[in-house]
C-alpha cells in the first residue's frame, strides 16, 4: 500500500522532453507516477529508476479505447488519480496554404482529440471523489497566434477554449482545471517533434518561411529549461485556487501579457462599432402620430 499522501499523477508523452522532467519532477518530490509513452514497447527509464511508483506503459491518445483502458487500469492498481497532465503533442510549422489535410489533421488528433479523451476517461473519477487538478499543456503560441503555426496554434486555441470551459463545469465538483502556456524550452519541439510543411510557397518566406528558418536553428538553445518545468508543477497541485492559465517563461510572459493590452487598447477603440449592433426599440409616441 501507498501513504495516503502520495498523489497519483497520470502524465501523456513521456517518452522525453516536457513529459518525462514533469514525470521525474512528481516521482523526485515522492509521489506516484503513471506515465505513458508512445514506445511500443512500453519502457520506460523512470520505470527503472523509480520502481513501482512508476507504472510506464504505451499509449496513443488517439485510440480511444486504449485510453479508457489506460485510466482504469491506472485507477485498478494505484486508486483514483489526483493530477492528469495533458502533454502528448507535437509541433507542425508552415503557412496555411502550405499545408494539407493529410498534414493538419492528425497533428489535431494528438493535439486536441486525444487530449479530450484523456481528460473525459479521468473525470467520472475524480467527480466521484470531489476532487483533481487537470493540467492542459498549451503554448505561448495557443494564446498568441504566430506566421507559420496556423494549424499548431489553433490546436492549442482549441485546448484553451475546451480547458477555459472545463473549468467552469468542473470546478464546482471540487476539480481544478490549469493550462500551462510555454514558451521556448529545451525539449524536442523544435527537434523531432516538430513536423514540417511538404510544400513551401515563396511569398511566404518573410513570415512561415522565417519561423522556420528560425526553428531549425534553435533546438537546444532555447531558454527554458524542462526540469525547472516540471517543478513548477509540482508547486502548482498544491496551491490551493491555482491560476487558470500559467505562462512559463520570460519570453511567455511577455508575449501573453502585450497581446492582453493589445486586446484591451482594440476593444477600447472599437467599442462604438461594437455597441452599434444594440437592438433599438421603436420609439411609441413617433407610431401612434404617423
Amino acid at each position: 500500500m501507498f501513504p495516503t499522501s502520495q498523489r497519483l499523477w497520470f502524465i501523456t508523452g513521456c517518452d522525453k522532453g516536457l513529459g518525462y522532467a514533469i514525470a521525474e519532477a512528481a516521482l523526485e518530490k515522492g509521489d506516484r507516477v503513471v506515465a505513458t509513452v508512445f514506445a511500443a514497447d512500453g519502457k520506460s527509464a523512470l520505470s527503472e529508476q523509480f520502481g513501482t511508483r512508476c507504472l510506464s506503459r504505451h499509449l496513443d491518445v488517439t485510440d480511444s479505447k486504449a485510453v479508457h483502458e489506460a485510466v482504469q487500469q491506472a485507477e485498478e492498481e494505484f486508486g483514483g488519480i489526483d493530477v492528469v497532465v495533458n502533454n502528448a503533442g507535437y509541433g507542425l510549422v508552415g503557412a496555411a496554404e502550405e499545408i494539407d489535410s493529410h498534414e493538419y489533421r492528425p497533428m489535431f488528433e494528438v493535439n486536441f482529440f486525444g487530449l479530450v479523451e484523456v481528460t473525459r476517461a479521468a473525470l467520472a473519477g475524480m467527480r466521484r471523489r470531489r476532487r483533481g487538478h487537470i493540467i492542459n499543456l498549451s503554448s505561448l503560441v495557443g494564446f498568441v497566434g504566430a506566421p507559420g503555426f496556423a494549424f499548431y496554434s489553433a490546436s492549442k486555441f482549441a485546448v484553451e477554449g475546451f480547458s477555459e470551459s472545463l473549468a467552469k463545469e468542473v470546478g464546482p465538483l471540487g476539480i481544478k482545471v490549469t493550462m500551462i502556456e510555454p514558451g521556448g524550452f529545451r525539449s524536442d519541439f523544435a527537434g523531432g517533434s516538430l513536423a514540417r510543411s511538404q510544400t513551401m510557397i515563396e511569398d511566404y518566406a518573410s513570415t512561415s518561411g522565417a519561423t522556420r528558418d528560425y526553428l531549425s536553428t534553435r533546438h537546444g538553445t532555447q531558454p527554458g529549461d524542462p526540469a525547472l518545468l516540471g517543478a513548477v508543477l509540482t508547486r502548482l497541485v498544491d496551491i490551493e485556487d491555482p491560476p487558470l492559465r500559467l505562462p512559463l517563461g520570460r519570453d511567455a510572459l511577455e508575449q501573453v501579457s502585450d497581446k492582453a493590452n493589445f486586446v484591451r487598447a482594440e476593444l477600447d477603440k472599437w467599442s462604438e462599432l461594437s455597441l452599434s449592433t444594440n437592438f433599438v426599440a421603436p420609439d411609441a409616441s413617433s407610431e401612434s402620430t404617423a
